[in-house]
């Protein structure tokens, strides 16, 4: 498997957590020393080991939030 790095720029908020202590989170991250992208995903407790996640752009995320803004069964 390919190494990567990865560099936290800001951790926006905890999303959930589960009874092991792994938290889904919203993150603005660097990967391999690229511009920061936003992401969600779940994080081990010592934030070194994560799970499969969804890794959006600022347009994307521009759009979630419009989108996420027009639900009004939320």
């Amino acid at each position: 498997m390919a190494e990567f790095k990865f560099d936290t720029i800001k951790t926006y908020g905890v999303l959930s957590e589960s009874s092991k202590g792994w938290k889904k989170e919203i993150r603005l991250i660097s990967w391999n020393t690229k511009d920061a992208k936003y992401d969600i995903r779940e994080w081990a407790p010592d934030g070194e080991k994560m799970g499969k996640g969804v890794t959006l752009s600022k347009d994307e995320i521009s759009a979630l939030k419009k989108i996420l803004n027009e639900i009004k069964d939320i």
